[in-house]
């Protein structure tokens, strides 16, 4: 039998990690994550493109760009305010505050800095702006089964705390 490739309709199972302009590592994940290609899921930055005809054992590495990635920096979305006014369980660097808009629409920011009496958050995506190096590595290529593109991927991942490669 073949060795089976990379296609649309294939179930993918692939590792990865990736790295900021340093090369430190910003994520990493050992467990595969599954998924049908050509389904809903789609991997950022045209990681579809480098895995496509790509078989099991096979390693992909790839630089992204910021817009091809999570975007440029928007500093629309960075505010500074007195830290008096900020609810002490936030008063932390790293700490997550969930805010809402006018529109109901909400929306993650992060405390990214505490300077005297002044705390800023900010809700750019922490790799957006940042040029990214992928190290995906392809574990398994098979047939998908039936079904199987509506609870692999995005439909198996909870929604995280941490960016993701989906």
């Amino acid at each position: 039998m073949s060795e089976q490739t990379v296609q649309p309709g294939k179930y993918v199972g692939l590792t990865y990690t990736i790295m900021d302009e340093q090369g430190n590592v910003v994520e990493q994940h050992d467990v595969p994550l599954g998924f049908v290609y050509g389904s809903d899921t789609e991997l950022i930055g045209g990681m579809d493109r480098a895995v496509l005809g790509k078989k099991a054992g096979d390693e992909v590495e790839v630089e992204l760009r910021p817009e091809d990635a999570y975007g440029e920096r928007d500093p629309s979305l960075t505010f500074t305010d007195d830290l008096e006014n900020v609810p002490p369980q936030f008063r932390k660097v790293g700490a997550e505050v969930q805010m809402q808009n006018e529109a109901g629409e909400v929306k993650t920011f992060y405390v990214t800095d505490i300077s005297g009496d002044k705390l800023t958050v900010d809700g750019n995506h922490p790799l957006a702006g940042k040029t990214l190096k992928v190290k995906v590595r392809i574990v398994e290529v098979r047939d998908a089964n039936p079904g199987e593109d509506k609870v692999s991927g995005i439909h198996a991942v909870q929604a995280p705390t941490h960016p993701t490669i989906n």
